[in-house]
């Protein structure tokens, strides 16, 4: 699995897949799909396969590059 490594940014909480999904309006599997395809930036928080988590500037830029308005998200990004 390919694995994108943006590093998080101190004080500034990335999202979880399960929120990233509810955002968008999509399935989790389909966010799954984008970070293991490099569409969205991700990192892994644990041991083991840990957790997957996604800055809040990765998915500006997922929806920057897709036209989608950050109002429309319902997060601060």
């Amino acid at each position: 699995m390919q694995e994108n490594s943006t590093p998080a940014r101190p004080g500034v909480a990335a999202l979880k897949v399960k929120d990233v999904a509810e955002f968008l309006g999509v399935d989790k599997s389909t966010v799954y799909v984008a970070v293991r395809t490099g569409l969205i930036g991700s990192y892994r928080v644990g041991v083991g396969r840990g957790t997957i988590r996604i800055p809040r500037s990765a998915l500006k830029t997922y929806a920057d590059e897709r036209g989608i308005p950050a109002a429309e998200l319902g997060v601060a990004l």
